[in-house]
């Protein structure tokens, strides 16, 4: 046990290193530094889905040799005891092949009980088991006898020997241990190392809208672990088409881009929102996709979690006694639509731009080649 442990740990270590070598040292631009804003409203400081005030984000990135390159990110709605104090939340599925643990008992109850963990698609019953553990071990748990893991995954089996398991609790835990608030790391990093989007490397990305004053001041992120496919599109321009790399693309073209494959997004907000009105914003996120240029194929998972931070949305373990509570309404969720829907366009470029080429063996899954891209934009005149 100890030495597994340790082996864990060491993995870890050297991940950071690994993550700045795969692309040569190359320093990778975000959306906004090429001139990419999707939509109308501003991002919050970090543009990060850690802008929405106490929720924490943690990644374990596991780099083993050649053949090994995958991860696990957690995602903490706030810092204290989930269990006993539950946010608000609902799931909506855009296409259902994949795997979201956890999801239909968020649908029944309209809460989140549990730090929400993405990894690839093997792992899944790994993690469980190990935020099992962790809320298990929580002060104030000790009489808890279930607890409703939240779990969701991607395939990464092209750059990832998924079937040598490599992801084990002690890389779950120190994910969730490791959580916290401040930037966010993207790219090609824990749930998203061995991802790949468009044909090219995909990974973690992570964009927020803050909303003015006569909107409800509220703030919204977003975070998205992309492995799917489609015919790219970045600020309304055809990347996918003039870098002749898309699905269902002719023979002639120099790479087929995928059309199958998953995407997970979580959307959080402080804006008090009960289940019912978070689902229809984590719908946005889903329709959001759709601005990238998704195909939502046979074979893609596409979910969306949302869940308000809002202490007015939360439950309390064992409560038996009615409470009042202030939520938005109906009619003033309109702005928090659109936030969602440019957030999620804007997780989804973030995380093409900042992944770092991986290789496994023959199979290379390149980073977009930026200066490529800024082209197209020029020539499409969608940035300066």
């Amino acid at each position: 046990m100890f030495s597994s442990i340790l082996h864990a740990m060491m993995l870890i270590l050297v991940v950071a290193s690994f993550a700045s070598a795969a692309d040569g040292n190359e320093r990778r631009p975000r959306a906004r530094e090429l001139g990419i804003a999707p939509g109308v409203f501003p991002p919050g400081p970090l543009n990060a889905i850690t802008d929405v005030a106490g929720l924490e984000v943690g990644h374990t990135t596991i780099v083993e040799g050649d053949e090994v390159h995958t991860g696990v990110t957690a995602i903490l709605p706030h810092g204290g005891n989930l269990f006993q104090d539950k946010v608000a939340g609902a799931v909506f599925v855009g296409n259902a092949f994949g795997k979201l643990a956890g999801s239909t008992q968020v649908e029944e109850l309209g809460t989140i009980e549990t730090p929400i963990v993405l990894t690839n698609t093997l792992a899944v019953g790994t993690a469980i088991e190990a935020v099992v553990a962790h809320m298990l071990a929580q002060p104030g748990n000790e009489a808890v006898r279930s607890v409703n893991a939240l779990v969701g995954e991607t395939n990464d089996s092209e750059l990832n020997d998924i079937r040598r398991m490599p992801v084990t609790r002690a890389h779950v835990l120190a994910a969730i241990r490791d959580a916290k608030e401040g930037p966010v790391a993207e790219g090609s990093v824990g749930a998203g190392t061995g991802t790949q989007c468009f044909g090219w490397k995909g990974g973690i990305g992570t964009a927020s809208r803050k909303l003015p004053a006569r909107y409800g001041g509220h703030t919204l992120g977003v975070l998205v672990q992309t492995n799917y496919g489609g015919v790219l599109t970045i600020a309304g321009a055809p990347v996918g088409k003039e870098l002749g790399r898309y699905s269902f693309a002719p023979p002639r073209e120099e790479v087929q881009g995928r059309d199958d494959g998953s995407c997970m997004i979580v959307v959080a907000t402080d804006a008090p929102l009960d289940a019912r009105d978070l689902r229809r914003l984590a719908a946005r996120a889903i329709y959001g996709m759709g601005r990238t240029g998704a195909s939502y194929a046979n074979s893609s998972g596409d979910f969306a979690i949302a869940f308000s931070t809002s202490p007015e949305a939360r439950s309390q373990h064992g409560a038996m006694q009615p409470r009042t509570r202030t939520l938005v309404p109906p009619d003033a969720l309109s702005p928090l639509f659109q936030a969602a829907l440019e957030a999620t366009e804007e997780a989804i470029d973030n995380s093409l731009l900042q992944a770092t080429t991986v290789r496994r063996g023959g199979q290379t899954a390149e980073a977009i080649p930026i200066d490529r891209l800024r082209a197209i934009l020029k020539k499409y005149g969608t940035t300066p």
